[in-house]
């Protein structure tokens, strides 16, 4: 996934001004206590991050 598709899905999923909180605000601890933006800059894939995002969101499957 690059990184471009993860805001797209990200957008689509809880509209512009909740993806960017739930991106910047909210520390999952499935990324080491990080944050989206803070994991995705330390390196991790960003597949791993968005599918972090849909287990702590309950997104469903087929919009994974």
């Amino acid at each position: 996934m690059r990184l471009q598709e993860f805001w797209v899905r990200l957008d689509r999923q809880f509209g512009p001004m909740r993806a960017q909180s739930v991106a910047r605000d909210h520390v999952f601890s499935t990324l080491g206590g990080r944050s989206a933006v803070d994991a995705i800059d330390a390196g991790l894939p960003v597949r791993k991050v968005w599918l972090a995002i849909c287990e702590a969101y309950e997104v469903p499957a087929k919009e994974r």
